[in-house]
């Protein structure tokens, strides 16, 4: 099935009739070793498989900033807020009026709490709008760790610096989350690492991107009907 971008169609192959989905991610610090656009990344990929098993969708450009302010400490990150998050992202969705529908695929959890204000605005004002993130997985590492660098590995291997792969906090996000409110991941990760990556391999990064794929695709059948 041929993958449709939207940024690489001129305006009157634009199918009024497709549903957009729109890549969010962020741009920000993934300890020593995973590239800073490790969440864009992953929302890009499952975009992709969304749109490769669905004919009725098209994959606009990725937004690559997100809200990241609790990795501020770190070099690189670029932060756009909880506020300027909701905003963009309701006038995205606000100006995609011409479609069947918006997808929002997220892979960064600190856009999870402007992003459900954001549906709430766009759903009462009456526009059709999904917002879909991967599930949590059991004993599942907060940022950087296992998860993210078997993801990358699957993804983008030559981006990963794994020889320079350093455990962080293993703790549960739940248990960090006050410290983290209070005085950012540096605070309880001087690394940036939330988890560990020892063992992470490609092999499990492709299992997982085909177990956040079919969530994904499900999800979307289930609204579209």
């Amino acid at each position: 099935m041929t993958l449709q971008r939207l940024a690489r169609l001129a305006w009157p192959a634009v199918p009024g009739d497709a549903v957009l989905v729109v890549p969010l991610g962020a741009t920000e610090q993934h300890g020593p070793h995973l590239p800073i656009g490790t969440d864009t990344a992953v929302a890009e990929a499952l975009a992709d498989r969304l749109a490769s098993a669905r004919p009725d969708v098209l994959v606009a450009p990725a937004l690559a900033y997100g809200s990241s302010g609790e990795h501020a400490d770190f070099a690189g990150t670029l932060s756009i807020g909880q506020a300027g998050f909701e905003l963009v992202v309701t006038e995205l969705v606000r100006s995609a009026d011409r479609f069947a529908g918006t997808v929002l695929v997220s892979a960064h959890g600190g856009n999870a709490v402007p992003l459900a204000r954001t549906v709430d605005t766009l759903s009462a004002e009456g526009r059709r709008v999904l917002a879909w993130s991967p599930r949590p997985l059991p004993g599942g590492d907060a940022h950087a760790g296992r998860t993210e660098t078997s993801l990358m590995l699957a993804l983008a291997p030559s981006d990963v610096a794994i020889d320079a792969a350093e455990r962080g906090d293993p703790r549960p996000l739940a248990e960090l989350a006050a410290s983290l409110r209070s005085g950012g991941v540096r605070s309880v990760s001087p690394n940036g690492v939330l988890g560990d990556p020892q063992g992470a391999s490609a092999a499990e990064g492709h299992r997982l991107l085909d177990g956040f794929a079919a969530d994904l695709i499900a999800a979307v059948s289930a609204w579209m009907a």
